[in-house]
Formats: structure tokens, sequence, C-alpha cells
């Protein structure tokens, strides 16, 4: 596709391209109020502000509806529904291009550029939605093999319900935090010698922290108690996605997950980056993700339609003493299950879903060792280091150790659509004294 020209410079290599206009939530030195905004290059276009200087006197449409950009998270704005984004991305792609159709709005306008568009240096970000419920899923299937082999062997590496379903745990919403937010390493019940005969715990800073690289996708429209969504409405339901790292304490995972799976040893932190990117923008990369040699009942069956997404991943360590390695290099493609399928999946037991809802994809890993999404995988276990730069080596991660993925669709400059971070530093455990 010919790349969309802006009037604003932006960098021909910026995730934030004028085919993106992804949504977030920031406070300026000027506002300390969390408002939203749209990233666009190197800035932030503040829609509070451009909503209370009649930015959207072009837009007839969302006018009743304005009072959404006034808000502390894009909950309302996700709440009007996929026809509105799209609207309302389109409007602002076209207020933002180069001879479009309304140079007087922003263009011309100089006083409101001076005061909407912010260097996005000078913003804080914050959590796009207020978060009600949030479930991961396991829908990678490397991942899910490569950790079954770990632990079970190469014949029995995945459950026989895997292909069928996909499969999830409740998390906790508490703790999803925002990019940049740093992560305290967990304390918890762990073995420390598994392999001995004595099976008897102790309490200690997990000794196997590990990353997981994800996709997370937003709900936008509610469904209600008693009500399954469709296989077919479900996209009508998905507001749009972010990076996700679901942090992991594999030590005290492996003692506490029997009988009802993960608990303490995820619920301590999951970042996201700030910026939702919505479906419209990630359409002309729809893909089918991995074949699924199993066939799905009929409300799964998505008949072929293009439901994942080609987006390039990656994860960079960053040590204390600041020499930074690429760990991992994969695609979003390497999924069984997608995001209409979760929800879909979710709902039919009746389960409602409300608006600002998450659910993560699960860890994203691809066949090759640098394609694995975690340290669990690339270093089985612990068995094996990974050589980073400087000399160093890791098989989970150290304190003062930062964790940095990044997405990004496309491959032409000046049409990329990407996420930006989702990072976090490891801060030392909690000292505990229970004597």
């Amino acid at each position: 596709m010919a790349p969309l020209r802006s009037w604003l410079d932006v960098d021909h290599k910026s995730h934030f391209s004028l085919h993106n206009i992804p949504f977030g939530i920031i406070s300026t030195a000027t506002d300390a109020e969390p408002h939203p905004a749209v990233a666009i290059g190197t800035h932030a276009l503040d829609l509070q502000i451009f909503t209370r200087e009649n930015g959207f006197a072009s837009l007839s449409v969302i006018q009743p509806h304005q009072s959404v950009f006034l808000q502390s998270t894009l909950n309302a704005f996700a709440g009007l529904g996929r026809p509105m984004h799209s609207v309302v991305r389109e409007y602002l792609q076209s207020v933002l291009l180069a001879n479009g159709p309304f140079p007087d709005i922003l263009e011309r306008n100089e006083a409101l550029r001076q005061t909407s568009l912010i260097p996005l240096q000078h913003c804080k970000m914050h959590l796009p939605m207020q978060i009600g419920d949030y479930t991961d899923f396991y829908a990678g299937l490397h991942h899910a093999y490569n950790v079954g082999t770990l632990f079970r062997g190469p014949q029995n590496a995945l459950q026989p319900n895997y292909k069928h379903l996909p499969v999830g745990y409740h998390g906790r919403a508490s703790s999803v935090v925002v990019s940049g937010t740093p992560i305290r390493r967990p304390n918890g019940q762990i073995l420390p010698n598994p392999t001995a005969e004595s099976k008897e715990p102790i309490l200690s800073p997990s000794r196997k922290l590990d990353i997981e690289l994800e996709l997370g996708c937003f709900v936008c429209k509610p469904s209600a108690l008693g009500e399954p969504v469709r296989i077919s409405d479900a996209p009508e339901h998905l507001f749009g996605v972010v990076l996700m790292n679901d942090w992991s304490a594999r030590d005290v995972q492996a003692w506490e997950y029997v009988p009802l799976g993960p608990f303490n040893s995820k619920n301590f932190g999951t970042s996201i980056s700030p910026w939702i990117v919505l479906f419209d923008a990630l359409e002309p990369y729809a893909s089918r993700g991995l074949q699924n040699d199993a066939t799905v009942l009929p409300y799964l069956d998505e008949h072929d339609r293009k439901s994942h997404y080609t987006i390039n991943l990656s994860v960079t360590l960053t040590t204390s003493s600041g020499s930074t390695s690429t760990i991992t290099s994969t695609s979003a493609t390497n999924l069984l299950f997608s995001f209409p399928q979760m929800l879909a999946h979710h709902t039919v037991g009746g389960c409602p879903f409300n608006v600002g809802d998450l659910m993560g994809s699960g860890t994203i890993s691809g066949v090759s060792k640098a394609e694995k999404g975690c340290l669990l995988e690339q270093t089985e276990n612990g068995k094996v280091d990974i050589e980073l730069e400087g000399d160093d080596k890791r098989k989970f991660l150290a304190d003062g150790d930062t964790v940095t993925i990044v997405g990004v669709c496309g491959g032409e400059e000046g049409a990329l659509v990407g996420f930006g971070e989702c990072s976090g530093r490891i801060e030392p455990a909690v000292e505990l004294d229970y004597s």
C-alpha cells in the first residue's frame, strides 16, 4: 500500500504512522488528570483539548458523545462500538493527512496545534482501560508443546483437550500495570530441592522469575449473564490489541499449580503496552494462525476467517550494567486460537463480559530456540544458560534486569503499525521476617 503522508513530521520508521492512530491515556505537566489521546509519530494528539476546542466540528456523528474524550479511561469511548471507533479513527487520519479535507481543523490552526500536539516524551502514560476482569489463555501451540515436553515428555506434551478449546485461567486484574511500572520479585512457597524425596516447601523470593511474550485484547461490547457470544458476532465485541508480559514465578508455579492451576505465581504483575491498536489498523495484516489438525466444535468454527495478525514481535533484556540483548524474535501468527474464539469459548457457558475486560493470548513461541517466548523454554527450566551481551548469562531473570517487548506490523517504511514498547524492570523482593 502507498504510505499515507501527514503534514506533521512523522519519521518513516515510526510505529505510530498515519496508518495506525492508536488510542491511549496520558497526563501532562499542564494537566495531571489522565485523559484520552492518540499517538502520531513522536507526538500525542490530546483528545481532551482537541474536543474542547471543537476539533470534532466536522464529524457530526460523534458530537453527542464527545464527553467520552473527557474521561480518565477509554472505557466510555470503547463502549460506543466498533463502527464509531472506525469513524473517529478515519476522521483523525483525515485531519492529520497532508492535503486532507480538513486543513482548518488543526494544520492551519496554530493555536490548537501548540496546545494539543504534545511530544510523547512529555506525556506520562496510564492504563488505557479500567479493567474489571482479566483472563489469560494458553493459545501458543509451540509454547504449550515445549513446556509439556519439559515436564511430561514429547508423547504426552499436549493434554487431550488442548486442540479442542482455548485453555485459559482467570488472572488478577488488580496487578495489571502499564509499561514502565517496576515489577517486584514475588515471594512464595517453593521447593528448595524439587528432586529430593522430601516435599517440604519454604517461603522464599522466586528463584525462577520469567517472562511471557503475549498479546492482550480489550473488550468493547458487553455480553449478558447466561448469553453466549456467537463466533460470528465476537469481532464486534473486541476493541483493540496491546503487547503483554505475563510475568511468571516458575518455582512457585511448579509447587502450587496442582490441582487448580496458577495462582500466586502469576498474580503479582502483568505488564501491558499503553497504546491500544484498533482492529481496523490491524486488518491489512490479517492472516491465519497455526493449522489446527483437530476439528473444533461448531461454536468455535470461524470458517477459515483470517482472525490472526502478522505482528513481528521481539524481546530484549537489558541488564543492570546497561548491556542489551535480543532474546526472542517471533510472530503473532504462532497462535492456535484467535481472540474471537477465546471470547466465544469464554462465554459459551454464560459467563458475561464487560467493557474493559482483558484477554491474554498466552505465550507466543515459534519453533526455533530464538523464537521461544519465555526463559523456561529457552533454558529448559534452568538446565542451560542463554548468552547475553557483555559475557553475561541467564537462566532466569536477575534483579535489575529490564525486559522490553516490541511489536510491529508491516515492512514498508512510512506505513508501519506498531505498539511501542511493553517494558518492566525487576526490583528485589520484599524482605519478610516472621520470627
